[in-house]
């Protein structure tokens, strides 16, 4: 039966463990996997701009042995030339997993009924999985252990915060989301989040403060304040978010040897200074780079490949 990877919320957490210790095999080189996909065929359909998940994916089908193929929004006209049933069906023939980026989230599950080989999220305006397993990865790669590390999230109630708490939750990590008025993240994947860490002991949180989110954080994490598709927002966003830098000061209040993470494209200057996101703290780039190890694990876990 195949497998997709819409929502992290559909993974079991001994599911996400098995991602990251073959995530460190393959990062590694303890066995050689060049091969491991050979005769595979990537799909990337991408309605939104992107640098780090196009080109991640692209290069790990790649390293991997396979193909990958881009599929340009105005050649095919995903969504609106034909019948989603249709065009499901039809890629279902040509290719073997299909990475999608689109802005409406039921339109990708609408996708992933209809076809009948995996596919993966990447990117919708509700959730960004892939972000959040490869920043869970990374967190566990510098500090050696999730549970009960104490995560601050500093910024908009976005895609990617709604996958971190649902990776929070499944993982043991304590999150703190620190948002505006109004923007915080919606209420019902927080109320799941809060449900699924019963049973991981994570603590998940709520605030306007992001200082208090700040205080003792083994992690800050922030992100753009006016994602992609929201670009009338923001002036208003640019307001309500002036005292949610992560800048020096804000450093300051976490642990001495806290860690700074931004899943890029940073606005330098708004939501984060160049002196943190280039500062002894960030772990940025390493975060970056760990999408294409992650991803890597994923399509070896969707599509079986040893």
């Amino acid at each position: 039966m195949k497998r997709d990877l819409l929502s992290i919320k559909a993974l079991k957490t001994e599911e996400i463990d098995y991602l990251f210790t073959l995530t460190e095999e393959l990062k590694t080189k303890v066995k050689d996997s060049s091969s491991a996909l050979k005769g595979k065929s990537l799909g990337l359909i991408f309605q939104k701009p992107s640098l780090r998940t196009r080109v991640s994916f692209e290069v790990a089908m790649n390293q991997l042995g396979g193909h990958a193929l881009y599929l340009a929004p105005e050649d095919i006209k995903f969504g609106t030339r034909e019948a989603m049933k249709d065009f499901g069906s039809v890629l279902s023939r040509y290719l073997d997993v299909l990475v999608v980026r689109t802005f409406l989230h039921q339109q990708l599950e609408e996708l992933a009924a209809q076809a009948a080989i995996p596919v993966i999220n990447g990117l919708t305006d509700l959730l960004h999985p892939c972000q959040a397993l490869s920043d869970l990865y990374t967190i566990r790669e510098k500090k050696g252990y999730l549970k009960g590390i104490n995560l601050a999230f500093i910024g908009d109630g976005n895609n990617v915060a709604h996958s971190l708490l649902y990776g929070c939750a499944k993982t043991g990590v304590n999150l703190t989301v620190a948002s505006a008025p109004k923007f915080e993240p919606k209420s019902e994947i927080v109320r799941q989040a809060q449900e699924m860490a019963q049973s991981s002991g994570a603590k998940i949180s709520l605030t306007n403060q992001p200082q208090a989110a700040a205080s003792g954080a083994d992690i800050i994490y922030t992100d753009v304040w006016t994602s992609m598709g929201k670009e009338a927002e923001y002036k208003r966003r640019k307001k309500a978010f002036q005292k949610f830098q992560v800048n020096q000061e804000l450093v300051a209040l976490a642990k001495p040897d806290c860690s700074v993470m931004h899943c890029l494209p940073a606005h330098r200057g708004e939501e984060i200074t160049d002196a943190v996101i280039d500062g002894a703290h960030s772990i940025v780039f390493d975060q970056a780079e760990n999408r294409m190890h992650v991803q890597k694990a994923i399509l070896l876990f969707l599509l079986g490949g040893d």
